[in-house]
């Protein structure tokens, strides 16, 4: 599965992983988020009928309004009736009609809140369990798009297809009935036909023109994709000059994306001319055929008025067919894009009903493992050694010998290819991966922070901590005189991934994090990397002090920080070439006593 998965397109880009499926499919996937709200999906459809029946009798009030005024002025009823009774009725229709719609879109507005509420928190939660391997691959500007798309899809969705198109199906049923029955057959059949001829205009030409609304989202993805990339690597672009460069390429995104617009614009007027063609010809035609009646005496004066009604009433949102059909169109696929990256499928899952990881002792074990990011690279080769609980052991080499990639597999982001990794005799494929990564702290090489307080960030180690908790984790990673000095003090904002932060800063930050959730088994990768040597000498000695009695890896580059592990694994190639303690590897006079000896010549 892992390197399958290697295969599929990256997600957030119009290539999104699978085949999209069909309508009716993404609507299927859609309908159970709204089943929990049944009740009011049917109580809503009741008020809007309520509101269909109250709009199609307000043309024939108007009717027997227009009818009624050829009453004598003698006749009392001119002065009863008419405003009396059929004024107050046909603003009492008018009334009901709004009343109907409001209470319509008040009853549902939970159920669309909740569906939305459900299908983000559904895709945020999935795209958090999707392997390390998605993240690294992903575009996120482009991926954010396509979620905010498809929450927005699912307003639109329900909105145009509750609130305009199925109305306007009641609308057209009772309409098409009143004047098959009313009057003669004509009527309905003119109606009809320009029914058919309208929605099969307006099918047919936008889908052609769906292809252009396509392209121009995936120009706006591309567009906010490389946006968002220049502005997360702000630094980089202002270290070589390049922000006319960075504007030249995002001016060309929206170069693109102009001309996909204006190229969807064209076709829309295209549509909405043909549109206004057909329901032009059918309103001329039911006219005329309404006008022959009354002057030959088989209608009144009030019919014609009510027909005229009809057709606007009927016509106004059938003008919108073609907008709200595109929309529909365009919310499925919007939708169906993030059902797909919801089905995206875990490359790291846990097996079903996994139990928790029990950390007793806390022995990890590397048993003949074999790993490669890629099938034909392979990184660790038969690598097996073993960390006796509350020891401490370091892995050196050179870059690229696979140390960092022992973090990652220990902390299970991938699995291994061959062999087995165990704690306690537990391979940790067969736990579960939150239990994993509770029992395991990391102080990374690379440090990434939120945009929030440094507070939130230390208390991220342990969600819920207390102040004097936090404070005390800062004071062991020698941070708590530097956040003392600043003006807001624990709340100080560190910035867009801790960029206000020097590097020693950000990394003393992760050390207090780490030793804030104090887990039984420690991971420290480089930890000190970012730290001049006084500050890394009294870092040591808290690392030294927090790893004591726990199980801890070490991976380093600057031996000097390593001296008092346990054992020293040397790597090379995704093998262990030597092991042993300092002593006994200078001893040995092989590879790490010729790193050692670079090294001490270096500093010198």
């Amino acid at each position: 599965m892992r390197r399958a998965a290697m295969s599929l397109p990256e997600e957030g880009t119009p290539d999104t992983a699978g085949q999209p499926r069909s309508d009716w499919a993404t609507l299927g996937r859609l309908l159970p988020y709204l089943w929990r709200y049944r009740w009011r999906v049917i109580f809503a459809l009741a008020f809007l009928v309520g509101a269909k029946v109250a709009n199609v009798g307000v043309p024939l009030l108007l009717k027997e309004l227009v009818d009624s005024l050829s009453i004598s002025p003698t006749d009392p009823r001119a002065v009863l009736v008419v405003p009396v009774g059929l004024l107050l009725a046909y603003g009492g229709l008018r009334l009901c009609t709004s009343l109907f719609t409001e209470l319509r879109e008040l009853i549902f507005a939970k159920a669309t809140e909740g569906a939305a509420r459900s299908i983000s928190l559904q895709v945020f939660r999935h795209l958090h369990a999707l392997s390390l391997r998605f993240h690294l691959e992903r575009q996120t500007g482009g991926m954010t798009r396509d979620i905010e798309r498809g929450t927005r899809g699912v307003h639109s969705l329900i909105s145009y297809s509750l609130y305009s198109i199925f109305p306007t199906i009641i609308e057209v049923a009772m309409v098409l009935t009143l004047l098959g029955v009313k009057f003669d057959a004509a009527f309905a059949w003119i109606t009809l036909g320009a029914l058919v001829v309208y929605v099969a205009f307006t099918v047919l030409v936008t889908e052609w023109r769906t292809k252009f609304r396509r392209i121009m989202n995936e120009m706006d993805s591309k567009a906010h994709t490389r946006a968002i990339d220049s502005l997360l690597n702000y630094e980089t672009v202002k270290y070589f000059s390049n922000e006319d460069y960075e504007a030249r390429r995002y001016d060309e995104s929206l170069e693109r994306l102009r001309r996909a617009a204006l190229k969807s614009q064209s076709t829309l007027s295209l549509l909405n001319t043909g549109q206004q063609l057909v329901i032009s010809v059918a309103l001329i035609a039911m006219l005329w055929r309404a006008t022959e009646g009354v002057v030959a005496g088989t209608m009144t004066l009030g019919d014609l008025v009510m027909v005229n009604a009809f057709m606007i009433q009927l016509y106004i949102p059938l003008g919108f067919l073609g907008v709200l059909y595109r929309e529909i169109k365009q919310s499925l696929t919007d939708l169906d894009k993030m059902f797909r990256l919801m089905d995206r499928e875990r490359e790291v899952d846990d097996v079903p009903g996994a139990p928790d990881l029990q950390v007793r002792e806390g022995v990890v074990r590397f048993e003949s493992v074999d790993f490669g990011y890629e099938a034909a690279r392979p990184i660790l080769r038969g690598l097996s050694f073993e960390i006796p609980a509350g020891r401490k052991v370091a892995v050196v080499g050179p870059s690229g010998a696979g140390k960092s990639t022992l973090a990652r597999l220990l902390f299970r982001f991938y699995d291994v290819d061959a062999g087995r990794i165990t704690i306690d005799g537990q391979d940790i494929r067969q736990v579960s991966q939150a239990s994993l990564r509770r029992a395991i702290g990391i102080v990374p090489q690379d440090t990434v922070l939120f945009n929030d307080t440094i507070e939130y960030n230390i208390a991220y180690g342990r969600p819920g901590a207390s102040r004097e908790e936090v404070v005390a984790a800062a004071q062991a990673a020698h941070i708590h005189d530097f956040i003392s000095a600043t003006p807001k003090g624990y709340d100080t904002m560190v910035g867009e991934r801790g960029l206000k932060l020097s590097g020693g800063e950000k990394q003393r930050v992760a050390i207090a994090r780490t030793l804030l959730k104090n887990p039984p088994i420690l991971i420290f990768d480089e930890a000190t990397s970012a730290l001049d040597s006084a500050n890394e000498r009294a870092i040591q000695a808290e690392l030294q002090s927090a790893a004591r009695n726990k199980t801890a890896l070490v991976i380093a580059h600057r031996l000097s920080t390593v001296v008092d592990a346990h054992e020293i694994l040397v790597m090379e190639a995704g093998r262990i070439v030597e092991r042993g303690t300092h002593a006994q590897l200078l001893a040995q006079g092989g590879a790490y006593a010729r790193m050692w000896a670079l090294q001490q010549s270096g500093q010198e």
